[in-house]
């Protein structure tokens, strides 16, 4: 069998399994009954190779030995996962290891599951098909969330590691906080760390969504908390939280000045006439009179419903 298969397949119509072994009795086997299960099947026999056609093909999922000359399977995981191109693919160690310690490091290397040897071929075919399904409904909601303009990502604590993130997120992390693809910022991750210890890792949609704006470069970036994944891992969506950008908005919709759009965002904010006026460095009867005017343009009587109105009414100032 070539170590290399043809890259002239087409990903539409199946799904592609890299399979990593060095002995070519067990490549053999699994090749023939992955082909046969209609799946596109490349394979290499050591670890270089292994990461090279990964890099390459971008397969669906990995069969990966874990016992290789030179490098092992564990390390070729390791390097899987550090590399955002491939990190996101399900790795399914095939070992006859079955100590509990060859077992944590197979996870800790980022694997998704294992099978053990001798490898009995139709059950490496359900797990696979399992993991696939997965994979693709993970990958889906990734493009969905991008689709809708929603960058977000998924934090693992306490490491702060980035589990997965959406195309937008990574490059927002990359632009405003010259992020490397693998951990939070750790401003955000002092955050998360205060505000879900006191909730339940496993209770899924969390219903008070809290939100942190963080300084970023030459901006500000909003982070709010929306699920609990469990495993300690946690749903959070960001998006840009630029002043500049909510004032222009906030003018635009209703028709407001300048000044009366600054008054307006920081109502929202909930400062009082006082604090507005030492933001901005006039009084609060100046703060006041610029407030009436905002009520007659929003058609409002009082600072909640005109808060209300254009929470509603400006995504930028939304959570």
């Amino acid at each position: 069998m070539p170590e290399h298969s043809s890259p002239g397949f087409d990903r539409g119509a199946t799904d592609v399994v890299l399979i990593v072994d060095d002995v070519p009795d067990n490549l053999a086997v699994l090749h023939d009954a992955l082909d046969e299960s209609g799946y596109t099947v490349l394979v290499a026999t050591d670890g270089a190779s292994a990461l090279a056609r990964a890099a390459q093909a971008l397969p669906d999922i990995v069969l990966l030995d874990a016992l290789m000359p030179g490098m092992d399977g564990f390390e070729v995981a390791r390097r899987l996962k550090a590399d955002e191109r491939t990190a996101s693919i399900p790795i399914v160690f095939m070992t006859g290891l079955t100590e509990t310690e060859h077992v944590v490091a197979a996870f800790a290397a980022g694997g998704t599951d294992y099978v053990t040897k001798p490898i009995r071929a139709r059950e490496v075919i359900a797990r696979i098909a399992t993991h696939l399904h997965s994979a693709r409904a993970q990958r889906q909601a990734r493009n969905a969330l991008d689709a809708f303009g929603h960058a977000s990502l998924v934090v693992r604590l306490p490491d702060g590691k980035l589990v997965w993130q959406t195309a937008l997120a990574r490059q927002l992390l990359d632009t405003r906080f010259a992020g490397d693809g693998k951990q939070a910022p750790e401003c955000l991750l002092v955050w998360l760390r205060r505000e879900t210890a006191g909730l339940d890792p496993d209770q899924g949609v969390i219903a008070s969504s809290p939100s942190v704006v963080l300084d970023a470069g030459q901006g500000r970036v909003r982070f709010t908390l929306h699920e609990a994944g469990g495993d300690g891992q946690w749903l959070l969506v960001l998006r840009e939280a630029d002043d500049a950008a909510a004032l222009e908005a906030l003018m635009l919709t209703f028709k407001l000045t300048n000044r009366e759009a600054e008054v307006l965002y920081w109502v929202v904010k909930g400062k009082t006439n006082r604090d507005i006026g030492d933001i901005l460095g006039s009084s609060p009867a100046t703060v006041k009179k610029h407030l009436e005017h905002v009520y007659a343009k929003l058609g409002v009587e009082t600072r909640n419903a005109a808060a209300t109105l254009a929470l509603g009414s400006v995504r930028l100032l939304g959570v």
